[in-house]
């Protein structure tokens, strides 16, 4: 493996290693985007396998009718309470957190419910586990923030990458639309269009990726008015290579460092930015699990209800602050004079 690997990559990687705090930050983020998801096999209200009556049953992955089992007066199953009243003839291997997002825990006397031995982190305004919800929550806010983050850099690669390499009028009219285009109250904006229209994640990631390419636009742009310039580029123009080839296979692999450095810093900016919306309403659509829904529960019963605001903001923290420290620890590892 290592042969596919220049040198210099495996410089950057060992530099990158030797910063402790982000080597293991990555580390630790990765076990948390494993476990984000796979959410259904941490948390979740079905079994990994069911043995009943001899016969052998997968609800994780198919979904049994209640009269595969002998129940006729409901139309869902619910296993837990399935096993719960036939513990002599079931078998049945849960994941460590029984409960799903959606799922109601009706045995408590009120809701919010305080942290107890069956929701470890309480339960939200309508009964829900705390726990699981932070846990999708922390799926939706990873898909939003690399969706946006992948469409945003192409989008802001490709226009940065046209003006550098063909500059003069081609660069000053971008420039200049450009500058008008940031002059736009894009957060506004972006909330009036998610009033318009009926909010879901890949909307959120278009509209949200329509005013967040610009800044990686710049360094682009500039990396390529530095390098159109050198002696490989004169003599891929000499041979006759394509404009397209020379722009995306000879200077867009020597002009990846802001692209790479800022990357992490730019998911954190997006996991920010939909808490945000979600703690104002405008985010993903309920019932769907987000960190940001929490936090507005959290204000609303900030003096009896404490874990509701508590436990997300932590999980906020904890993620924003090991995307800084691996931000750091790239930055480091892609800046030679360090090392």
């Amino acid at each position: 493996m290592s042969r596919f690997v220049s040198e210099e990559s495996r410089k950057r990687i060992r530099a990158f290693k030797r910063r402790k705090s982000a080597y293991w930050s990555f580390i630790v983020f990765l076990v948390l985007f494993i476990i984000g998801m796979c959410s259904e096999l941490v948390a979740n209200n079905k079994p990994y396998f069911m043995k009943y009556n001899g016969k052998w049953y997968f609800p994780m992955v198919k979904t049994y009718h209640p009269v595969t089992f002998g129940i006729t007066n409901r139309m869902v199953m619910d296993y837990k309470a399935f096993q719960k009243n036939n513990e002599q003839n079931v078998f049945a291997v849960f994941p460590i957190i029984n409960w799903s997002p959606y799922e109601i825990n009706k045995a408590v006397p009120e809701f919010p419910a305080p942290p107890s031995k069956e929701n470890w982190l309480g339960t939200d305004d309508r009964g829900r586990d705390v726990l699981t919800r932070i846990i999708y929550g922390f799926r939706v806010s990873m898909i939003y923030a690399l969706g946006v983050w992948i469409l945003s850099y192409v989008l802001g690669i490709t226009f940065g990458a046209i003006q550098g390499y063909i500059g003069g009028r081609i660069d000053f009219v971008g420039q200049r639309i450009i500058e008008i285009y940031t002059a736009i109250p894009y957060f506004f904006l972006l909330i009036i269009l998610i009033a318009i229209f009926q909010p879901s994640i890949m909307l959120l990631v278009i509209l949200s990726s329509l005013f967040g390419w610009v800044g990686i636009s710049y360094y682009i742009r500039a990396e390529f008015l530095r390098l159109r310039k050198f002696e490989f580029v004169e003599a891929c123009r000499a041979l006759g290579m394509r404009t397209g080839k020379i722009i995306f296979r000879q200077i867009l692999p020597n002009a990846l460092n802001p692209v790479i450095t800022f990357s992490p810093f730019a998911i954190a900016g997006g996991i920010m930015g939909l808490a945000g919306l979600d703690f104002l309403g405008f985010g993903v659509a309920p019932p769907t699990a987000s960190w940001g829904e929490l936090l507005n529960q959290g204000k609303q019963y900030f003096t009896t209800a404490w874990w509701l605001a508590t436990y997300p903001s932590v999980a906020l923290f904890v993620t924003l602050s090991l995307l800084n420290l691996i931000g750091e620890g790239v930055r480091y590892a892609f800046d030679p004079k360090k090392y």
